[in-house]
């Protein structure tokens, strides 16, 4: 549904509304339909499918997360634009479970549009960091991950950032390894 058809649902409630109360003199319902006309205000600034999403996230239910979130189809037009970094945020983190490498553009797109709160901009700069040290970046890597310390205020994410550090640690096994060829050949063969 588009966004704005919530705004027109949310007038035609509160002209009800106000027309209950002073000209039929139904002022207990008029009461109520004004309340009512919250909901759709409220939607408008919080997406339902996005409020779904989440709570499937919560109960770690991946694939109904991305069944909510695949019903928004142009985010421009449906989400209110402080909806849109949240909607890649969201998308990004159904995506992680089952394809890490491809979380990275929806992160940096979240982190440009904004994440209100500061542990999701640090989910998603711990997300950017896993990403950096997979492809071997390890200076980035470092970076987004005092990043992500810095804005992990309750230190919820403490033990998954000495986690990637202890693997920024570890010597890169792209150099170091051998071709599986050359084992199994003799010495002069």
């Amino acid at each position: 549904m588009n966004k704005y058809i919530k705004l027109v649902i949310a007038a035609l409630l509160i002209v009800l509304g106000i027309y209950m109360m002073f000209f039929t003199r139904e002022t207990g319902w008029g009461v109520v339909v004004l309340l009512l006309s919250a909901f759709p205000i409220f939607l408008f600034f919080k997406n339902e499918f996005i409020l779904l999403a989440f709570w499937q996230i919560r109960k770690q239910n991946m694939a109904k997360a991305v069944q909510w979130l695949s019903k928004i189809q142009n985010y421009q037009t449906v989400l209110h634009r402080s909806q849109y970094g949240y909607f890649q945020y969201l998308s990004g983190l159904t995506l992680a479970q089952d394809n890490p490498a491809k979380v990275e553009p929806y992160m940096k797109k979240a982190l440009e549009y904004g994440l209100n709160m500061k542990q999701d901009r640090a989910m998603a700069t711990l997300n950017l960091a896993a990403s950096a040290i997979s492809k071997g970046r390890k200076q980035e890597g470092q970076k987004l991950l005092e990043e992500a310390r810095k804005l992990d205020s309750a230190g919820i994410m403490t033990d998954q950032i000495k986690m990637m550090k202890e693997q920024l640690k570890m010597p890169s096994m792209q150099k170091h390894m051998h071709n599986p060829h050359m084992r199994q050949r003799g010495k002069f063969f």
